[in-house]
C-alpha cells in the first residue's frame, strides 16, 4: 500500500509538491508528520529535486560579523572578528545566516573549516577564539531538519599545529573516521580536491619551510587505496593553492596575478582577468559551469562576491547586504 502524502491527491502529485518546497521551509515540512519527514529526508527525494530542476545552487560560508551601522569594514587592532556561518544563494541573491553552532557563544573556531555531504553541512576542527587552543571537534547542521549534531572527534590532532603527513576520511552516516595511508610529504595549508574519482592534494609546506609553498601534489586512488607518483610541478609557481577549484568540466581553476587559470594539457592557461574589486581573493568555489570569487580591492575593504560563466568568461556580481561583506575564512559548495 503505497502511504498517502496529501489527503486526496496521488502519491506522485504530492510527491512532485513536496520537492518544490524550497530549503527555508524544509524544517517546517518535516516537523509536520511522519511521512513527509520521511519523505522528505530520503537520498531520493534528493535525486528528485535535482532531476526536476527545483534542486537549489547554495554556498556556505565562515564568514566574518559586520555592523551594518558602521562606516569602516576594518577590524580595529587587537580585536579578533567573530565568524559565522553564511549561506547564500547565487542564483537568487539571497544571503541569510545559519543557527550558530551549539557551545561557540564566542563565534566559530579561527580557521575551521567547512564540507557538504548530502544535506548535511559539517564543521571541523579550527582554533578556540579566546585561548587558540587547537580544537578537534566536528559539528554538523542538517539543512532539512536544520538541526546540530556533534559528531566524533577528528583523530591524530596534533597540538604544537606541526605540518603532517596523515590524511583521513569521515563517514558521516557512520559517524566514524578511517585512516589513509599517509602521505608522501608533510603539508600545511594544502587544497584537498576530488577530480575524477581520485584526491589531489595540492602544494603547502613542510614544519621546516613554514610559508614556502611547494609546487607539488598528491593523489590518492579511492579505487586501489594507495597513493600514485608525486606530480613534481603542478602548480607551476610556488604559492598558497587556496583557490584552486575543480570545475564542472573536470579541469582545476584557480586565480593568480589577476587572472583566473585554467590547467589544460599539463600548461595553466589565462581565460578570465579578475574584477578590479576582487583583486585579494579571499574564497572560490565552482558548480555547473561557473566559478564563484569572493574578494576584496584591498585591505580594509568590503569583500565582493562575481560570479564567473565558465562557457563566455563573462562576470555578474552578486548583490549582498553590508552585513555580509565581512572576509570570508572559508566555504563550501551544496545543492539541496
Amino acid at each position: 500500500m503505497v502511504m498517502e502524502l496529501i489527503p486526496g491527491l496521488p502519491y506522485d502529485i504530492a510527491r512532485d509538491c513536496l520537492i518544490r518546497v524550497r530549503y527555508k521551509q524544509l524544517a517546517t515540512v518535516v516537523s509536520i508528520c511522519k511521512s513527509w519527514k520521511s519523505e522528505t529526508e530520503s537520498p531520493e527525494f534528493r535525486r528528485l529535486r535535482k532531476a526536476a530542476g527545483t534542486s537549489q545552487k547554495l554556498i556556505v560560508m565562515v564568514q566574518a560579523r559586520v555592523d551594518p551601522n558602521q562606516t569602516s569594514n576594518v577590524v580595529k587592532y587587537g580585536v579578533s572578528p567573530v565568524f559565522r556561518l553564511t549561506l547564500v544563494e547565487p542564483d537568487m541573491r539571497d544571503w541569510c545566516e545559519l543557527p550558530p553552532v551549539p557551545g561557540f557563544s564566542n563565534g566559530l573556531p579561527l580557521f575551521c573549516q567547512v564540507a557538504s555531504v548530502g544535506s548535511d553541512l559539517l564543521v571541523l576542527g579550527g582554533l578556540d577564539p579566546v585561548t587558540w587552543e587547537v580544537s578537534n571537534s566536528v559539528f554538523a547542521f542538517n539543512l532539512v531538519s536544520a538541526t546540530w549534531r556533534r559528531g566524533a572527534d577528528m583523530p591524530g590532532h596534533d597540538g604544537d599545529k606541526n605540518a603532517l603527513r596523515s590524511a583521513m576520511a569521515y563517514d558521516v552516516a557512520k559517524d566514524k573516521w578511517v585512516c589513509l595511508p599517509d602521505m608522501a610529504r608533510e603539508r600545511d595549508e594544502c587544497k584537498a580536491i576530488f577530480q575524477h574519482g581520485k584526491l589531489h592534494v595540492i602544494g603547502g609546506y613542510c614544519t621546516e619551510m613554514q610559508g614556502r609553498f611547494e609546487r607539488t601534489a598528491e593523489v590518492f586512488d579511492l579505487a586501489s587505496w594507495q597513493w600514485d607518483d608525486l606530480l613534481d610541478d603542478l602548480l607551476k609557481v610556488a604559492m598558497c593553492p587556496k583557490t584552486c577549484v575543480c570545475g564542472s568540466d573536470g579541469m582545476f581553476y584557480m586565480c593568480r596575478g589577476g587572472d583566473v587559470v585554467a590547467l589544460r594539457e599539463d600548461t595553466w592557461q589565462a581565460v578570465a582577468k579578475l574584477p578590479a574589486d576582487v583583486s585579494n581573493i579571499a574564497y572560490v568555489t565552482a558548480w555547473q559551469d561557473k566559478l564563484v570569487v569572493i574578494g576584496t580591492a584591498g585591505f580594509g575593504e568590503p569583500h565582493m562576491a562575481y560570479v564567473l560563466d565558465l562557457k563566455n568568461y563573462k562576470w555578474k556580481e552578486i548583490e549582498r547586504p553590508q552585513q555580509y561583506s565581512g572576509h570570508v575564512q572559508s566555504g563550501c559548495y551544496l545543492e539541496i
